[in-house]
């Protein structure tokens, strides 16, 4: 059966992201990775199968149709980790290859427990695939994965579906550096990154007209009311969703439409809030394939392959450490 390591994510590490991110002068903003409780990862999922956001299946189109390919370039004895890893939906092709060629074991690494346990259920029926997941951050996860890893075995880590693009570049690529660190000579990461499109197409991604994405996003307010004893009125908020292009990023904001002033008791802080003033919830960074490549050798990897979707484009590529 499955295990799952204990969780790290305490409440009081929320109140104090909570209250550091909204005390801020100038721009508040909420950390992204408290989207995904239970409730944000099951809207998430709904998200992934809109039309407008065709991201989640051009990566599972590359992965479905490259997945041996993609294993076959990461030196055995295999075991793979993911990074944030959701249902694990998209997962099952990559894994499927690598159990081809020799049982492996599965690490999902999942701060969310619900997802972790859907992921967990998803997976468990494959054939000479174990599962030890660990309800964490990327980084304290990955390290786990490193210590446990027999003699002679390679890593595989996932990083799909974008998820590098919700760091700031420089973040992002300190981030890379930091996987690097954990891993051995001929580790590999699979990082997917979503390449800049037409401005319509991305903004309607994050703003749908059905207004799944926007629940989303304002039911972080609704999160923070009930953990920390908040009083946002969420009614008062607009979800938002903007490009910058001089970043080369998608935006979601969570504006304000009155003056408000909130109190959230296990955060110990008071706020206030203009007419229109927002708090910057999410970014997605969007890239082209050289620089993924750049990234890479920056970070301490050499770019093996990429394989790109030409209905949505998208890009997964694989990094090997060197």
């Amino acid at each position: 059966m499955p295990t799952v390591a204990l969780a790290t994510d305490t409440l009081s590490e929320f109140a104090e992201d909570v209250r550091s991110g909204l005390s801020r002068p100038g721009q508040k903003e909420l950390l992204s990775k408290y989207l995904y409780d239970a409730v944000g990862s099951a809207l998430f999922e709904v998200i992934s199968v809109l039309p407008e956001y065709g991201l989640t299946r051009a990566d599972e189109r590359i992965l479905r149709r490259y997945a041996d390919e993609i294993a076959s370039q990461v030196s055995s004895p295999l075991v793979v980790a993911e990074l944030g890893s959701g249902t694990g939906r998209k997962t099952r092709w990559i894994l499927e290859a690598v159990a081809r060629r020799e049982p492996t074991t599965y690490h999902p690494i999942e701060i969310s427990a619900p997802a972790l346990a859907l992921c967990e259920r998803e997976l468990d029926h494959l054939p000479r695939v174990s599962i030890l997941g660990f309800e964490s951050e990327y980084l304290d996860g990955l390290q786990q994965v490193a210590v446990r890893r027999k003699p002679g075995q390679h890593v595989l880590v996932l990083f799909l579906g974008s998820s590098i693009g919700n760091f700031e570049r420089e973040p992002g690529m300190q981030f890379l550096q930091q996987v690097r660190q954990t891993l051995a000579l001929g580790d590999g990461l699979l990082l997917g990154t979503d390449l800049v499109k037409p401005v319509p197409q991305m903004t309607l991604a994050y703003d749908d007209p059905v207004g799944v994405t926007a629940s989303f996003n304002l039911k972080l307010l609704a999160r923070i009311n009930r953990e920390l004893d908040a009083d946002f009125d969420v009614s008062c908020f607009q979800h938002v969703a903007v490009y910058d292009s001089s970043e080369r990023r998608i935006e979601m904001h969570l504006r304000s439409n009155a003056p408000q002033r909130v109190v959230i008791g296990k955060a110990e802080l008071l706020i206030t809030l203009r007419k229109g003033e927002t708090i910057w919830t999410e970014s997605s960074h969007k890239y082209n394939l050289e620089e993924v490549v750049q990234m890479g050798r920056r970070a301490g990897f050499r770019c093996e392959g990429q394989w790109i979707d030409c209905e949505w484009p998208f890009a997964e590529s694989l990094l090997i450490a060197e």
